[in-house]
This record gives C-alpha cells, structure tokens and sequence, in this order.
C-alpha cells in the first residue's frame, strides 16, 4: 500500500522525549530529560482512586467531566484567583493537558488562520495547529532572558490571526511571565479580538514566594481565556492524564466538541480522586512548592559546580544551561554525548522549535529536577566528574 499519509505527523520525527528516554535507557544513564517525576504523588489520591475502583461505577462519566471535578475545579479558581467560574458550563475535563490544548486549536482554528506561538514551545502546539489547516506565526524569545516583547508581538499580528498560545510559567526556560509581560499579551488580544490559550501547568510550581497570576484575571480577559492546568503536575501523577480546562462558555463548549471525538471521557475513579487533590489544604501546595524549590536550588548547584552557566530558574521543574559554558556547540549533539558518555540525560532547547528554523539557538540544554535528592546527587557528581 502507497497511500501517504498525513504528512503533519508522517513527516514528523519522534517526540524528543521519547527519543532521549530510549537513549538514557539503552546506556544506562540518569534520564533528566523527560519531565515526569520517579514518585508518585499524594498516598491519599491514590487511595481515593481505589475506593472509587471498588465502589463503582465504573462507567462513562459525563463527557464535560465527572461533576466533582468539575465543582472542585470552580471552588479552586475561586480559592487561588478569584475567578468565579460555572462548574457546569464553563469547566472540561480533558485526557490530560495536551488533550486540553489539542481540542483548543482543533476549536478555534480553520484552515487559513493563523495562532502566535513564543518559542521556545511544547512540541504540541505546533502539528495540532498544522492539522487544522492553520498556520503557526512564531514570535523568538530571545535569551538568555526569554522575555516577550510588546513590538515584536504586535508585528506578528496579521488579518488572519485568530489565537495566542502562552504558556506560564513556561517550559523549557522556566520562566515566569511578569505583569507587565502579560499585560501585553491582554493588550494585543482585546486590540485584535484574539482568543488566548492559557498553558498553565506548572501553577501550583513558582518559587521563591512568587505567586502565578492567571491573564484570564486582567480587566477584558475573562470572555477571551481559556486556561488549562493539569493533575499530573499538580499532584506528581502524569501516568493518570487527567487535565481541565477553564473558560467561558462558549470557547469550553467548542473544547469540549472536538475532545469527544478524539478522547470522549476519563476514567471516572482518577476524576473522583483529583477533586479531593484540589481541595487539599494550603499546606499540601506549600510543601510541594518547598519541596521542588529545593530539588532546584540542588540541582542547580550541581550543574554550576559541574562548569555550566545556569540560568535563572522561577518555575517549572526544569533548569536550563548555556552548554557553551562547558565547551558544547551544538546541544542535540551535546545531550546525546553527556548520555553516552557522562551517563545522565537532558534535552536539547532547539527542539522546541519548529525543524529547521534558523532561529533556534543550539546552546541551551534543559535539565528536569523532579526527582529523587539522591538522584539527583548522583547526576551532579556525574556531570562534574565528566567536566572536570
């Protein structure tokens, strides 16, 4: 059979986490490269989950998602922001947060539009937009600083633009977007009647005693916003992909059409037990928040004793080097070495960039820390033992 196929994904190569998770495994190396952590969270919504196994049913739940979780989603954005939000009308559970961000574009992009992306980017966002028959407008950040800049933003508005895609606090830099940044974005979106869609994963994950402001709180945002979060990051559980979207109606509603026919729904019990996650206390989110905090500020020592300039890190759980530091030129060519021969894994910067964009630089590497301390010990004597 000749037939081509789509040549969005088929012209596509692997994800570069799977591809340095195959790499770390076959040499054996300390895998810093994907972001999942190597404990599961919360004994308690693991427990939740298994009563609801054991209770039953264990059936479809609504396609917008089990209605705990969906409440408990309206009281969390009441609790952290001050959101006021319709549980019933304008809150999607999802199949995890990439699904969330799928259904977005596959929603609000025909073919001929055009969606702002800042790069350094997911990897997602590019081919769901592709495959809608829209077209991806990059705006380059540039480091080491990544900040967004309202002249260069602005220029990339056209006639066809119809979303902004933001993602904060933001993978692979680990920034956090200020005030002043995203109130250009808000600006730009009402000037222009875009809709922004709102990649916040890592919420609950900012240091230092920063707290994540959501755009969807700035005067105009509201009817205009989208925000998706997510229970693996919140709650260290990535292998239950369950995420959620927040909005007004009409933009979760377009979500919520496109979701069911690639996900439809999810596993009620994993449903049951993220809403009890929601609800935890305050002191739930500041121990994981001092928790994190810590695993980067270890990290980040051991990555500066190794050689490497590190650059700032304000959220997320990844830290980011200048491999020019320690001698590298070419960071996939970097990553794949330091795996091979130092025996711990990171990811090149220049893959979340679009295939041969001549504006990717090539001297970054992105190191994840949510990891064990002793772990993470061990890839810092690694690395320096390497370097040195």
């Amino acid at each position: 059979m000749t037939r081509p196929l789509n040549p969005v994904f088929a012209n596509r190569p692997m994800t570069i986490f799977a591809v340095m998770s195959a790499l770390a495994k076959k040499h054996g190396a300390i895998n810093l490269g994907q972001g999942f952590p190597d404990e599961d969270g919360p004994r308690a919504l693991i427990e939740a989950a298994a009563r609801a196994i054991e209770k039953g049913p264990n059936q479809y739940a609504p396609v917008q998602g089990a209605p705990e979780l969906r409440k408990a989603l309206a009281r969390a954005n009441r609790r952290f922001y001050g959101i006021e939000v319709d549980f019933e009308t304008e809150t999607l559970v999802t199949a995890g947060a990439t699904a969330a961000l799928a259904a977005a574009f596959l929603a609000f992009l025909q073919p001929g539009d055009e969606a702002i992306l800042f790069a350094p980017y997911y990897d997602t966002y590019a081919p769901m937009i592709e495959a809608v028959g829209a077209v991806p407008k990059i705006v380059p950040l540039q480091p080491p600083l990544w900040r967004i800049e309202q002249a260069a933003l602005a220029s990339a508005v056209t006639s066809r633009t119809r979303v902004i895609a933001v993602n904060t606090p933001h993978n692979p830099t680990g920034r956090a977007l200020t005030i002043d940044e995203l109130k250009i974005i808000a600006d730009v979106a009402i000037a222009n009647d875009l809709i922004v869609v709102c990649d916040e994963v890592y919420e609950h994950l900012i240091f230092d005693g920063a707290a994540h402001t959501p755009l969807m709180t700035f005067d105009g945002m509201r009817e205009r916003c989208v925000r998706i979060g997510s229970a693996g990051k919140t709650f260290s559980m990535t292998g239950w992909r369950i995420g959620y979207a927040t909005g007004p109606e009409r933009l979760v509603t377009g979500m919520m059409k496109a979701h069911q026919f690639f996900a439809y729904v999810c596993p009620p019990h994993l449903q049951l037990a993220v809403a009890k996650g929601l609800d935890f206390d305050d002191d739930y989110y500041a121990a994981f928040v001092k928790a994190m905090q810590e695993k980067r500020d270890l990290i980040m020592d051991g990555l500066k004793r190794a050689g490497f300039d590190v650059l700032p890190c304000e959220g997320t759980y990844f830290a980011s080097v200048d491999i020019g530091s320690v001698g590298g030129v070419d960071d996939v060519a970097f990553c794949k070495e330091i795996t091979e021969k130092a025996g711990v894994t990171a990811v090149p910067v220049s893959a979340f960039y679009g295939a041969g964009d001549s504006l990717a630089p090539r001297r970054y590497a992105r190191f994840c820390f949510c990891k064990k301390r002793e772990v993470l010990e061990e890839a810092s004597r690694r690395l320096k033992a390497y370097f040195a």
